[in-house]
């Protein structure tokens, strides 16, 4: 069989192997894609009369690569007919037989269809470039994918590599020995207070892995997402990863809308065993264990409260460190709550730029709003909030109304269109068709129907 040489094949898939990361098996299937490819446009140079060649015209082609002697084969796939009609395709059962006797029609034959050396000419191999290029980052894709598609939602420790436009471009592996891989890491995404620079380390939260071929890094890393927080606490306190302390709710503003507002944090902690304080868990003896956090968030601000079954005492609990005066659930069924603090209260409740009760809301999932005890006028709320309760169940009920009122509109169409339906089987029933007065009506129709339209019978 001929064979068009490769010198150095052995070292070229060694060489790309090591240099992206990829199974040598896998460089060898680009490789043999790549090949095909070049041999299809050799194919489409030669010009030949009266083929046309579509898409799925070289599926019966394939590529034998031999590293040991540094060349490939072309071989096809033929099918035994009795009169070729296609050469690619087809092959006369009188030339297989002169080799196998034992051959019939429709059988399949591998026939050596490899060009001769000279004949692989230079846009043949500018194509099998290109195409190799372009399978060996599909094939870097396809690792990555699935290399990291079970650590969405896991922390990985990344290196800065380079910046572009607004985003940080970083190196990061699935774990020790593994090889590095490059993860983007948006503006949106960022820490206002980290410092970014080239080769500085930071722990980051995989958000997803990108599918498909698009451009750029596959992996979409963050250091604002709340699972940043969690995993920290979980790593530093062994109460949450025996699951003796569990963490509740989270809500985080790692971005604030203002400048003037930093990054802040709050979190909700509980337990089932009575002899174990979760909060305190988490603060560790003088903070130890939340200050790690915080140094790693490089000094967010976090607050660790108590999460209660109560909602009253979850929203208090979600304010501080402001003292609470008195929590009024005053619309439960839509989750609304009046605070009651006293004036010098009001600010740290309410915190820098509305902060402190924003993230409270989100962490508790309630609508808050803080009243100033000394101003607030339990009657007059309350009448407000009764006022509001008894036009929204009027609302409610008119809508129940109209839509009862059109249900049953629907039902009695059903019932009128289904008693029609049976009054006229019932007279298809009664109708005697061997009695000819039962077609008197039929056939004076008939005769109107031809005074009105004569036709004239040849």
């Amino acid at each position: 069989m001929s064979m068009v040489n490769l010198p150095g094949l052995k070292d070229m898939i060694e060489g790309i192997s090591k240099e992206r990361n990829l199974p040598k098996q896998a460089v060898q299937a680009a490789l043999r894609e790549a090949l095909l490819k070049g041999y299809e446009r050799y194919r489409r140079t030669q010009r030949l009369d009266g083929i046309h060649f579509t898409d799925d015209y070289f599926d019966n082609f394939e590529v034998e690569l031999d590293v040991e002697e540094e060349g490939f084969r072309v071989l096809a796939t033929k099918t035994i007919v009795e009169e070729v009609t296609n050469q690619d395709h087809h092959i006369a059962l009188k030339e297989v037989i002169e080799v196998a006797p034992e051959a019939q029609l429709n059988d399949t034959v591998f026939l050596d269809v490899t060009p001769e050396q000279n004949e692989f000419g230079r846009m043949a191999a500018i194509q099998t470039k290109q195409v190799l290029a372009q399978k060996l980052r599909d094939q870097q894709r396809k690792m990555i994918q699935e290399e990291f598609q079970d650590l969405e939602g896991e922390v990985l420790q990344a290196k800065v590599l380079r910046f572009e436009r607004q985003s940080i471009i970083l190196s990061a592996s699935s774990g020790f020995g593994r090889p590095e891989v490059e993860a983007e890491l948006p503006k949106r995404e960022q820490l206002p207070n980290d410092n970014y620079r080239a080769n500085a380390t930071f722990k980051v939260y995989l958000k997803r892995v990108c599918e498909g071929s698009t451009r750029g890094p596959q992996l979409l890393v963050s250091r604002a997402d709340a699972g940043l927080v969690v995993y920290l606490f979980a790593n530093e306190v062994p109460e949450i990863e025996d699951e003796i302390v569990r963490i509740v709710a989270v809500a985080r503003e790692a971005n604030p809308p203002s400048r003037y507002v930093g990054p802040r944090t709050k979190i909700a902690v509980d337990t089932l065993e009575r002899d174990v304080d979760p909060v305190g868990a988490c603060i560790g003896a003088r903070g130890s264990r939340i200050q790690v956090v915080v140094n790693e968030l490089r000094g967010e601000k976090i607050d660790v409260i108590r999460w209660s079954p109560d909602p009253a005492t979850y929203i208090s609990n979600s304010l501080s460190p402001a003292r609470v005066d008195e929590v009024r659930l005053i619309d439960p069924e839509e989750r609304r709550a009046h605070i009651l603090v006293s004036e010098d209260q009001l600010s740290l409740a309410i915190g820098k730029e509305g902060q402190n009760v924003r993230l409270a809301a989100r962490l508790t999932g309630w609508k808050i709003d803080i009243k100033d005890t000394d101003k607030y006028d339990h009657a007059e709320e309350d009448s407000k909030i009764a006022l509001e309760v008894s036009h929204r169940q009027a609302l409610a009920e008119q809508e129940e109304a109209e839509q009862a009122l059109a249900e049953q509109e629907e039902a009695e169409q059903a019932l009128a269109e289904q008693e029609e339906n049976d009054t006229e089987e019932l007279e298809l029933e009664n109708t005697d068709f061997d009695d000819p007065d039962n077609y008197s009506e039929v056939n004076a129709n008939e005769e109107v129907n031809e005074t009105e339209y004569p036709v004239e019978l040849t």
